[in-house]
């Protein structure tokens, strides 16, 4: 059996409402000769008359009285998937988003994240997944709805991106510590302990590649998890951390930080999604506020 012509609702539901073959033609801006091709065609694919001759007009047949209803409703319910989305009303959003974040971005972020989403959509809630690696399989399924992270050559190129906002990374130590006396030359900083800041327990970091193109090592006395762990440590000993300027600004307070006394590029912090994402209203409105918690504009 073929597949009926689904276009022949929007006739059947014209005609019925009309009850004329012309007045059909003119709602469709059809001629009237097309329009009764087309009623034909609903006649032999019903096996109906749907509308018979009465006097100079057409009255309904009791199936198409029938159908009347059942066809208006199908007709305004494919019209409403296909008109485009509603404006968003955020007050009115009732939904929980899962964001796969580090530590050190909720710890500098969240909370004003927090509060400009209980200001604008108070029925938003969101669910914050630690991020441990770059694998984007979550977003691909659909078990995460954003996350944020540096993209390098290893991300999925399905993936939308979004830039955040632009880090370089700093020196810190306790306001106390000895090196916090003067200014902290490459000597001084080489000669300090430092603790190395990484998820999966490396014996090395960016900076440690940049020393080591010119010849140069610190002396990396612990490992951290994470930035907090690592700045934890540094507030109560003399170890001296290098961490994300922006990243870890909340962290960072009441504590020395300084430039780092050898050359390392800025990197670009963005926010990643899957592109089935991109038309949702309520999603381009998570990725609005992100951006206006970070400090960035409204989204393009």
């Amino acid at each position: 059996m073929s597949a009926p012509d689904l276009n022949l609702l929007i006739t059947l539901d014209a005609l019925l409402s009309e009850g004329s073959v012309a007045g059909a033609a003119r709602r469709l801006r059809l001629s009237p000769s097309a329009m009764s091709r087309a009623l034909a065609r609903l006649r032999d694919t019903t096996g109906d008359p749907l509308l018979v001759r009465a006097g100079r007009g057409l009255v309904p047949t009791p199936r198409a009285l029938a159908l009347r209803e059942q066809v208006g409703g199908l007709v305004r319910d494919a019209q409403a998937v296909l008109r485009p989305a509603e404006g968003l009303d955020p007050a009115a959003l009732s939904r929980t988003f899962t964001l796969r974040i580090t530590d050190g971005f909720v710890e500098n972020f969240g909370a004003r994240l927090l509060t400009l989403i209980e200001d604008q959509a108070p029925g938003v809630r969101l669910r914050f997944m630690q991020k441990l690696d770059k694998d984007s399989a979550p977003l691909r399924e659909g078990a995460v709805d954003l996350e944020t992270g540096v993209v390098g050559q290893s991300a999925s190129p399905e993936l939308r991106t979004r830039a955040l906002f632009q880090d370089r990374y700093v020196g810190v130590m306790r306001a106390a510590h000895p090196l916090a006396r003067g200014n902290v030359t490459l000597t001084r900083y080489l000669a300090a302990r430092h603790v190395l800041v990484s998820r999966r327990g490396r014996e090395s970091g960016p900076m440690d590649d940049a020393l080591a193109q010119s010849g140069r090592a610190r002396h990396i006395a612990t490992v951290a998890g994470g930035f907090s762990t690592a700045l934890a440590l540094v507030r109560e000993t003399d170890l001296i951390a290098t961490v994300p300027e922006r990243h870890t600004g909340t962290l960072r307070e009441g504590m020395r930080s300084f430039a780092l006394p050898f050359a390392m590029a800025p990197f670009t912090v963005s926010m990643l999604w899957h592109p089935r994402m991109d038309g949702d209203a309520a999603h381009r409105w998570l990725r609005g506020i992100v951006l206006q918690a970070c400090g960035a504009d409204a989204p393009r």
